[in-house]
């Protein structure tokens, strides 16, 4: 059952619901009673969020791709490459497409959601291959509508010795899920999966992570953080698994949320599926308010109660900004946290 396959064949009954114990958080099947129809490919006259990184740049309209489908990073190469789903009207539409990395070569992937019509419904599936020694980094930033409808797969297969690294950025729509799934070599590989949900209104955010272990010597670190306000709802499940000799895995996991009013909500599962003897593994989950005294401590250097919080809230979410490689794209993470979190400590 998934979002694409329901709006391909029209059929409500392939839609996720709570039955599945993946999606009970973000049940899909009550909330959508009809699929509507697709919509013709328009031209966006408007950049996207990193449009001043410049680089190549692939644009799919209302599910309709505006050139390849199939991105190739030949080995030895270091490429920069933006994606841009756009959903211009309130139309059901999906999209796939497929990414590979050479041996050797380099990926940045800018990748943007821009629903411009509330009541848009997008299913996006990607399809990513890092190959032996290959290295790319993923930035999402997700800015839909606040009735719009998002379900983002990403399948991410690694040979031996590659890095993937990717931070998920949202601001949550009426349902949205942005989710990956790593089969994870070992082999000296690494993978490192961030993301921050800065979520407020009724507006909900889903982030869901599997990453496989199947070999030795692989590492995964992962940090995710949440600010939620109003009535908004975020989700976190973040599942390791490391298979039967899949010894000398290194993995981290870590996620924290701020509730920033009483009617908020955060939902957390962090897993570890852990079949082998010889492993580091560990996993943290927090869900709290500001720190009075951190907010105390402030003021008594002479900020407004509402300056400090806004401080404490920004370098909350600063940590996983910082992570980011790219200096440009951390630059553009950097102001879009800032303006969303501008009145965050009223």
């Amino acid at each position: 059952m998934s979002l694409s396959t329901a709006l391909k064949t029209g059929d409500v009954t392939l839609l996720p619901s709570r039955r599945d114990e993946n999606w009970r958080w973000t049940d899909l099947r009550a909330l959508i009673r009809d699929l509507p129809a697709g919509a013709d490919a328009e031209t966006v006259g408007y950049d996207g969020p990193f449009a001043a990184l410049g680089g190549q740049e692939r644009v799919w309209v209302n599910g309709h791709a505006g050139g390849d489908s199939q991105i190739t990073v030949e080995a030895g190469d270091r490429v920069a490459v933006g994606f841009r789903f756009i959903s211009t009207r309130p139309s059901g539409n999906a999209s796939r497409v497929s990414v590979r990395v050479r041996p050797g070569g380099r990926l940045v992937l800018l990748e943007s959601y821009e629903a411009a019509a509330d009541g848009a419904i997008a299913a996006v599936d990607l399809d990513i291959e890092v190959q032996d020694g290959g290295r790319m980094e993923r930035i999402v930033l997700a800015a839909d509508q606040a009735q719009s409808i998002t379900v983002s797969i990403a399948e991410v297969t690694l040979g031996a010795a590659a890095a993937y690294a990717q931070t998920l950025l949202t601001t949550g729509a009426r349902r949205q899920r942005l989710e990956t799934r790593v089969a994870h070599p070992g082999a000296d590989a690494s993978v490192r999966l961030d993301g921050a949900y800065l979520l407020a209104d009724q507006r909900h955010a889903d982030l869901t992570t599997i990453v496989t272990h199947g070999g030795v010597d692989g590492a995964t670190s992962q940090l995710t953080k949440g600010v939620v306000r109003d009535q908004a709802r975020g989700v976190f499940q973040g599942r390791i698994v490391v298979e039967p000799g899949a010894d000398r895995t290194d993995a981290r996991m870590g996620h924290h949320a701020l509730i920033l009013s009483d009617r908020a909500e955060v939902d957390a599962k962090p897993e570890l599926l852990i079949f082998a003897d010889d492993v580091q593994c560990a996993h943290g989950n927090t869900i709290g308010a500001l720190d009075k005294e951190a907010i105390f401590y402030a003021m008594q250097r002479g900020m407004s109660v509402d300056q400090a919080r806004a401080m404490l809230t920004t370098a909350f979410v600063g940590e996983v900004i910082d992570r980011i490689e790219d200096d440009g794209a951390r630059e553009i993470a950097r102001g879009w946290a800032s303006r969303q979190l501008e009145g965050a400590g009223d």
